[in-house]
C-alpha cells in the first residue's frame, strides 16, 4: 500500500525501486531521452535505506536493458562548488576564462551505457554547493559543462524535521523535481539483507524485532541509534571482526546505540538453543523446534549457511528440513533462497521446492533456470 503525505508519495525503499525502475526501464527501451522525465528528490530519515535502493535500481534497469549501467555517488556535503563548477583557467590567447571540467562529468555517453548521477545530501550542503547541483537536477547542466543524454539524476537529502543539516528547499525549485519521501520498513530492508548475506543474528533479530530496525528519534541527543544503515555496520562487525558479540559489544553499541545492542546480546543467547546447522545440511537433524524465537533464528542461519554449503545434496536436506517447519517460517526460508545467486537450478530439481515456487505464481525463466 502506498502511503500519501501532504505534497508528496511516501513509499518504502522496495516500492521506490519498483516505481523508478519501471519508469526507467521504460525509457531506455522506448528510446526516449531520459531528460523527458523529471530529476527525482528522495526525502527520508538518515540510514533509511536511500543509497541502498539506487543501486537495486541500477541492477533492475540493467538487467531489463541489457546495458551497462554506472552510478556517480556524489557526496554533496564534502564538496565545494568548484567540484562541480570546475577550476578557470585561461585559454590559449590567454583573452577569455575556461572552466576545467568536473571528474563527475566524465562519464562514458555510449548506447551501450547508462549513467545515474546521484547526488546525496543535496539538503545539507553548503547553499553555494547547491544552486550549482540544483542546476544539474533541473537543466543537466552547470555552466558550460553539460551531461550526456544517457545520464539519469537523482537527489537525496534529509528533511528538516530529521534535525540533521538540512535547508529548506524553494517552493519555485521544488516544484520542478519529483519528490518521493521513503519511509523504513522490515520487509523491504530484510529482501535486501538476504541477498547482502547480512549477519544471520543481525538478520534473525529484526525478523523477530522488526520495530529494532529503525529507531531513528529527530528529538533526542543520542549520536547511535539503529537504522537499516547502521545494521549493516553491525553486520559487517560480526561477519569480519568477530561473531563474539560480547567481546565486540562496544563496537555494536557505538553503531546502533547501547539499548540496542543490550537488547541484540540477548536475542543471541537464543542461538545456542537452536538445532545445529551444520547437521540439518548434512540430513542429520530431524527435531523441529516451536519456539517463536527459535525458528526466527533457524530461519535465518539456514539461509545465511546456504551461502557457502548449496551443494545439491546439501540443498535437498536443507529443503527437506524446512518443509517440515510450520508454513509461515517455511515459505520465508523458501522465498529468501531466491535470493542466492547460482542455486536456482538445484532449487528447481527438488519436487517440494518447484511445487512451492509455480504454487506461489513465479516463473523460473526470471531466475535463469529455462
Amino acid at each position: 500500500m502506498v502511503e500519501r503525505n501532504i505534497g508528496h508519495l511516501t513509499l518504502t525503499v522496495n516500492q521506490m525501486v519498483d516505481q523508478l525502475s519501471t519508469a526507467y526501464i521504460s525509457l531506455v527501451n522506448s528510446k526516449v531521452l531520459l531528460k523527458s522525465f523529471p530529476s527525482v528528490m528522495l526525502w527520508g530519515p538518515p540510514g533509511v535505506g536511500k543509497s541502498q535502493g539506487i543501486r537495486q535500481v541500477a541492477k533492475r534497469i540493467a538487467d531489463k536493458t541489457g546495458k551497462r549501467v554506472e552510478i556517480t555517488d556524489v557526496r554533496l556535503l564534502l564538496f565545494n562548488p568548484v567540484d562541480l563548477r570546475g577550476i578557470p583557467t585561461a585559454n590559449e590567447d590567454k583573452t577569455l576564462a575556461i572552466w576545467l571540467k568536473p571528474q563527475i562529468f566524465q562519464m562514458d555517453d555510449s548506447e551501450d551505457v547508462v549513467n545515474i548521477l546521484f547526488l546525496d545530501e543535496i539538503s545539507a550542503a553548503p547553499q553555494s554547493v547547491q544552486a550549482a547541483a540544483y542546476q544539474i537536477t533541473l537543466d543537466r547542466t552547470v555552466g558550460e559543462h553539460k551531461l550526456p543524454d544517457n545520464c539519469i539524476v537523482i537527489a537525496a537529502g534529509n528533511r528538516v524535521t530529521d534535525r540533521s543539516v538540512a535547508y529548506t528547499m524553494p517552493k519555485a525549485l521544488a516544484n520542478r523535481l519529483c519528490h518521493i519521501e521513503i519511509v523504513g520498513d522490515n520487509k523491504s530492508w530484510h529482501q535486501w539483507a538476504v541477498g547482502a548475506g547480512i549477519n544471520a543474528i543481525v538478520l534473525g533479530f529484526l525478523d523477530y524485532n522488526p520495530s529494532m530496525l529503525m529507531q531513528f528519534d529527530s528529538v533526542t541527543d543520542g549520536l547511535a541509534f539503529p537504522t537499516p544503515r547502521s545494521w549493516e555496520m553491525v553486520s559487517n562487525i560480526l561477519n569480519y571482526v568477530s561473531d563474539d558479540i560480547g567481546q565486540v559489544f562496544p563496537l555494536i553499541s557505538g553503531c546502533v546505540g547501547e539499548a540496542a545492542a543490550y537488547e541484540l546480546r540477548t536475542w543471541s543467547e537464543v542461538y545456542s538453543r537452536i538445532p545445529k546447522v551444520e547437521a540439518i545440511f548434512e540430513g542429520k537433524e530431524s527435531g523441529v523446534p516451536s519456539r517463536p524465537e527459535i525458528l526466527f533464528a533457524i530461519s535465518s542461519y539456514i539461509v545465511n549457511y546456504a551461502y557457502s554449503h548449496n551443494s545439491d545434496s546439501e540443498l535437498k536436506n536443507a529443503v527437506s528440513y524446512a518443509s517440515r517447519l510450520p508454513v509461515e517460517f517455511r515459505n520465508r526460508i523458501f522465498a529468501d533462497l531466491l535470493q542466492i545467486k547460482g542455486i536456482h537450478k538445484s532449487l528447481s530439481r527438488l519436487s517440494v521446492y518447484d511445487d512451492w515456487f509455480l504454487r506461489s505464481g513465479r516463473d523460473w525463466e526470471d531466475y535463469g533456470v529455462l
